[in-house]
Order: C-alpha cells, then structure tokens, then sequence
C-alpha cells in the first residue's frame, strides 16, 4: 500500500494517524477473514492469505489481530464479500481507481457516487479512468543495502520493467503477472522489503494548485474512511 499514486502510502495529516491506523488494521483484517473463508487457514496452502498477512505485517498489525481475522472466517459462512473495482473523477479532471471489498456492492457504488458528487467529481463506467494508469507489481527496498547500479542490475536480472531509486529507497516495477516471480528472487537477496504490492500506476501525473489540491485530499479522505474500500488510486500528485 505504497507509492505516489496510492493514498495509503502518503503520510496523513497530524490528528488523524490514530483513526487511520485504526481504519487500516480493520481493512487488513477483512481481507485475511475473506481469504480464509475462500480457501484453506494455513497461508503456505492458501496465496490469497500468505499474501494478506504479509500485507498485515508491513503495517505492524499484531499477530492476535491477524489470528483473530483468520478466526472470524469461520463465523457468518453465509455472509460473502467480492472484490469489485470502481473508478471515477474528482474536480480538475483527476481521475480514480477505488479498490473495494464488500457484501454490498449498491451501498458501495451509492457511498462513492455521494462522496464524489458532493465533492465536484463524479462515478464512471468500468474502464473510464483504468487507460490512465498501467497495472503493476511494485517493491520498495531500502536505499541502504544497494547502490543504484546493484538494484538496478537485480531487477533486469529478475525480469523487472524498471527500477528507479529515490533519496529513501528503490522501487523495483515489474509487469502483474511477474510481480510474484520477481518478488520471489528479489526478497531473497535483500534483508527486508519494505513494500511490496500491485498497484495502479498513472502514465502521467497532474501537479495541482495547493487549494486544489485540499480538494483532492478531502475526497481521498472521505473515501478512505469507508470501510469497504481497500485501496485508492489517483493520478494527481497529492501535498500534504
């Protein structure tokens, strides 16, 4: 849940740490409770939940939380969630991609068509804004364990689209279908990854004016304060 265009990985405003860190345990979990219930408790049998915990685990989350999660699948086996994608525009034609997992797929679509309405936006149809972005595997290794030149050459080797390196860390591109593949060789040669996940990533990026850009974040905020949506996506670079 990293990168410029993921509202995730931007650090929110002082005062509102708590409540997101709170939002974000509780999204975390649903998606372990949901891959549970779909496939088997163990995560080295079960990809969908290897992959959450590892996701639970970037951010901190307790190991209790995390069993707990897996303990919560086998209640409500009625109740089912599905993965669904939505994808919209804000004001200043910034454009959206909203990640969702729900139980109610028409209280979803109504909460996200309020919030951008309300906000100077609007809801679009599938694909509306997916041209916009590529869909990739991303990796962030600390900038401490290799020069620009080694992680470069490791990627290529690993079957990577790109690699850039920022002052804090590199950031490993891969195309979806080899995240997995290349994600397996790369953790094996680094200490620790610190970020690893599919992303949506813009081909361009629109750079707003600061009071333009509040209206932006507001939106990003109302939307991630909704439970069923995972993960969002903009093209607009975002100032905190």
């Amino acid at each position: 849940m990293a990168g410029h265009s993921h509202w995730a990985g931007i650090k929110h405003k002082k005062g509102r740490q708590d409540k997101q860190r709170s939002n974000l345990f509780s999204k975390l979990s649903r998606e372990i409770t949901v891959a549970a219930k779909l496939g088997a408790k163990d995560p080295s049998s079960n990809p969908r939940l290897r992959s959450a915990i590892q996701a639970a685990k970037q951010y901190n989350m307790p190991k209790d939380n995390i069993e707990r999660a897996i303990y919560k699948s086998e209640l409500n086996l009625n109740e089912s969630y599905e993965n669904l994608r939505y994808e919209g525009f804000g004001p200043f034609n910034v454009a959206f991609i909203i990640e969702t997992l729900t139980n109610n797929k028409n209280r979803t679509a109504s909460n996200i068509r309020t919030v951008l309405q309300k906000n100077g936006g609007r809801l679009g149809e599938h694909g509306s804004t997916a041209h916009l972005f590529q869909h990739c595997g991303v990796i962030h290794v600390s900038k401490k364990e290799f020069t620009d030149e080694k992680i470069l050459e490791m990627a290529i080797n690993a079957g990577a689209m790109d690699c850039k390196s920022n002052s804090d860390h590199h950031e490993i591109i891969s195309k979806k279908n080899d995240f997995n593949k290349v994600k397996s060789i790369i953790e094996k040669k680094v200490q620790t990854l610190q970020y690893f996940g599919i992303q949506w990533i813009p081909y361009n990026y629109l750079d707003t004016p600061e009071e333009e850009n509040k209206k932006i974040v507001k939106i990003l905020e109302l939307l991630d304060d909704d439970d069923d949506i995972q993960r969002i996506f903009t093209n607009c670079k975002v100032h905190l």
